[in-house]
């Protein structure tokens, strides 16, 4: 059984043309080089980080993005129970991580329905806050001929003039009999052959595989197995899949979900998660000011293909989360019940942005035989009739990564050292579980002894700046989620997990600093998780498995009439407990 603490490699390779593959910080992000030594574009991104609390927050253990001397919040992680392999730390801080934000689901005029150049997504990425980013542009037979290839000169040239950003490439992967996913590869001479044949023989549209079939679901398979293979191969250093918007067509089934997860070796793990909470997410603002669609473009309904398990409610986002998220003791709880490692992330997939100013390439523009649109043009007014916004507008994706690199950012995801937040909510978070002298951060597990007395502690840095939409965002409250661990189910479609729960919750009456939470599991005699939930209070509802389970939950959005700034979520990945 697995219990998210899994770490199959840590890559280091060194790149002549990436400095920031030995470690270093970017200077932007080291405090011990003082302001004065910054170029005027490195000064800029400090002080918009500190302005936003993602440096200097204040938080331990390299909660936020901090200088290396960075200690845990709690005794060293050298003592076996950080969820690392051996126990040991897993970089010289002690035990603590650089939390790096990113978003792994960005398109650009090499999408059919992009308009942006490569540069232009990764200088708003970095204006934005972000460390790294992957450029996802759609699978078709276009991208798959020319359009993998000509990105690449354009994702180097970002990797060069943005040496504070860690840009990915990758692709938006039409999964076969299923949704769209996130693939990409760690940088190296080999990143493009290797998404070019993935692309060619794996992807849904390319190889005209989107129905729901077995035949389809094992190309799926296949195309995993690839990945893998090219791990060991040393074809490249690394391989993530993450699924998008797993519920907005209905059509990624429990079963399929599952058997992405076990496709590949533990040493080798492709299928890491999916998106807790979809892209655009400005598609639900009001008109005429807005788009006046479903946030997240989650608007539809069952569909040919779709699982006929799904409630109609699971067509709709809940607090701008996918309902397999937003729902406590729904499908994600159901995966986590079993002990698999599954993780969440949030990101911008991001288009065609809101309020902006740019209009895609005039009437010359070929995508079908450029394998790109002509560079975008100013169009003379705000477009408020988009759905997106910029890399790190809205949505982050924070990970916890041993050290500032390509490698580091991959290996933090595959171990779920991930939570994600909507519009600045909260600054930072650590979250540890301790007891008999051992502690386990998120994604990790606790190894202890049967009847070992466990508490959860949880520091939260609150929003020490204005958000991009201009306020303050206040936290309202914390929820700590409880579920057991229970083992493998007999039915692969099993999208409900009994025993989870909302176990406490921890109103939050200060509006700037740092909060300290503290829950008491007890005298652990059973294997469990516990994962942790916020909100600005702005909107709630009880939850889908009643008040006895979620009092207080997201409440669904309402198409049309979902002002995303109204309604922002913190969610974290969970840390499991495991008595012996």
């Amino acid at each position: 059984m697995g219990h998210g603490h899994h770490h199959p490699h840590s890559h280091d390779h060194s790149h002549a043309h990436s400095p920031e593959e030995n470690g270093a910080l970017p200077p932007a992000l080291d405090t011990s080089v003082p302001d004065e030594a910054l170029t005027p574009a490195q000064l800029s991104r400090r002080s918009m980080l500190r302005r936003t609390g993602l440096l200097g927050a204040g938080l331990a253990a390299g909660s936020v993005v901090g200088g290396a001397a960075a200690t845990p919040a709690f005794a060293s992680g050298g003592n076996g129970g950080n969820g690392l392999p051996g126990g040991g730390s897993h970089s010289a801080r002690l035990g603590g991580f650089l939390w790096l934000s990113g978003d792994h689901h960005i398109h650009t005029q090499y999408s059919s329905d992009g308009k942006y150049r490569v540069a232009d997504q990764v200088r708003q990425g970095a204006r934005h806050g972000l460390d790294w980013m992957v450029i996802t542009d759609h699978g078709s037979e276009t991208h798959a001929k020319i359009g993998v290839e000509k990105v690449n000169p354009d994702i180097k040239a970002a990797r060069a003039a943005y040496e504070d950003t860690l840009v990915f490439q990758g692709l938006e992967w039409n999964i076969p009999a299923a949704e769209h996913g996130t693939v990409f590869v760690h940088p190296g001479r080999n990143e493009v052959a290797v998404l070019k044949e993935f692309e060619n023989s794996f992807d849904g549209s390319v190889r005209k595989a989107s129905d729901s079939t077995p035949a389809n679901e094992a190309l799926a398979i296949a195309g995993l197995s690839f990945l893998s293979e090219q791990v060991r191969r040393r074809k490249v250093d690394d391989a993530l899949m993450l699924a998008n918007h797993p519920s907005r067509k209905g059509i990624d089934s429990p079963h399929e979900i599952r058997a992405w997860r076990d496709a590949t070796p533990r040493d080798h793990q492709i299928a890491v998660g999916f998106e807790g909470a979809p892209g655009h997410q400005a598609a639900g603002i009001a008109a005429p000011t807005g788009m006046g669609a479903g946030r997240g473009l989650y608007d539809g309904s069952p569909g040919a293909g779709s699982f006929a398990g799904y409630p109609l409610e699971s067509y709709r986002t809940w607090g701008g989360f996918d309902w397999m998220t937003a729902t406590v003791g729904g499908l994600w709880d159901s995966l986590l019940a079993e002990g698999r490692p599954w993780w969440i992330t949030a990101n911008s997939d991001s288009h065609n942005v809101y309020a902006d100013t740019a209009e895609r390439g005039g009437p010359d523009s070929d995508f079908t035989a450029n394998g790109k649109h002509t560079d975008p043009v100013y169009r003379g007014g705000l477009d408020l009739t988009e759905g997106d916004f910029w890399p790190g507008q809205y949505s982050r994706t924070h990970v916890g990564a041993a050290r500032f690199s390509y490698a580091a950012v991959m290996d933090g995801i595959r171990a779920g050292r991930v939570w994600v937040d909507h519009g600045g909510l909260v600054s930072g978070l650590d979250a540890r579980l301790a007891g008999g002298g051992r502690w386990a951060t998120l994604g990790g597990s606790l190894h202890v002894r049967r009847g070992t007395d466990v508490t959860l502690t949880v520091d939260v840095a609150l929003a020490n700046g204005a958000n991009w939409a201009q306020y303050v965002p206040k936290l309202a409250r914390v929820d700590v989620i409880q579920g057991e661990v229970t083992g493998p189910v007999k039915d692969k479609d099993t999208f409900t997990a009994p025993t989870a729960k909302v176990v406490s919750s921890y109103e939050v009456n200060k509006s700037a600093g740092t909060v300290r939470l503290t829950y008491k599991l007890g005298r652990v005699d059973r294997p469990l998780y516990v994962r942790l939930r916020g909100t600005d209070g702005n909107r709630s509802a009880v939850g889908a498995r009643g008040a006895a389970v979620d009092p207080a939950g997201p409440a669904l959005d309402v198409v049309g009439d979902a002002d995303p700034w109204r309604d922002l979520w913190f969610y974290s990945n969970p840390i499991w407990v495991l008595p012996a």
